[in-house]
């Protein structure tokens, strides 16, 4: 790839990759997971559950351009995405707890401190490499774990999960 070219991609990521584009991207998503729970029941088990978070929350991490701009993009997400989750569940009457709010909540106010980790995977070092490691058992573990089992698409997000920590590179 010639240097205009890449010049070029860094400016089109800075432009997809800031905390307010990440905001609104957290808002469509969230939506988006909540109708896919109304109206659907493989696609909607498929984002109530841990793993495909963590990709995006990695995918967001990695490709933005610094360890700050990881953390705030992480966190513009995931309260994007629980804002309008719980808001299409309130108003479309939906069942969910209070545990389940609280859980997630928690999970987006720790997103910050994952991101840095997860941008963390594309430096070089031991310390990269565990959490590499720690990033994908975190995965699989949560869909164990928590969630009776892995799926046939948990298998997908984890192999999406692998290439991208340990093979796909990132010019930064």
């Amino acid at each position: 790839m010639n240097r205009k070219n890449l010049m070029k991609g860094k400016r089109m990521t800075s432009r997809i990759m800031n905390p307010f584009a990440m905001l609104c991207f957290g808002l469509a998503i969230g939506a988006a997971a909540r109708l896919l729970d109304i109206f659907t029941v493989n696609l909607g088990e498929v984002f109530s559950q841990m793993a495909v978070w963590i990709l995006m929350g990695t995918l967001i991490s990695v490709y933005s351009r610094t360890a700050k701009r990881a953390m705030v993009n992480a966190l513009a997400f995931c309260l994007g995405m629980l804002l309008t989750y719980y808001l299409a569940a309130a108003l479309s009457h939906g069942v969910y707890s209070i545990k389940f709010i609280i859980g997630w909540t928690v999970f987006a106010l720790c997103s910050p401190v994952m991101a840095y980790l997860a941008w963390l995977t594309k430096e070089r070092g031991i310390f990269a490499q565990i959490v590499r490691v720690g990033i994908v058992a975190v995965s699989i573990l949560s869909s164990i774990l928590l969630f009776d089992g892995l799926r046939i698409y948990d298998f997908l997000i984890d192999g999406i999960l692998i290439y991208l920590l340990f093979f796909k590179k990132v010019n930064r």
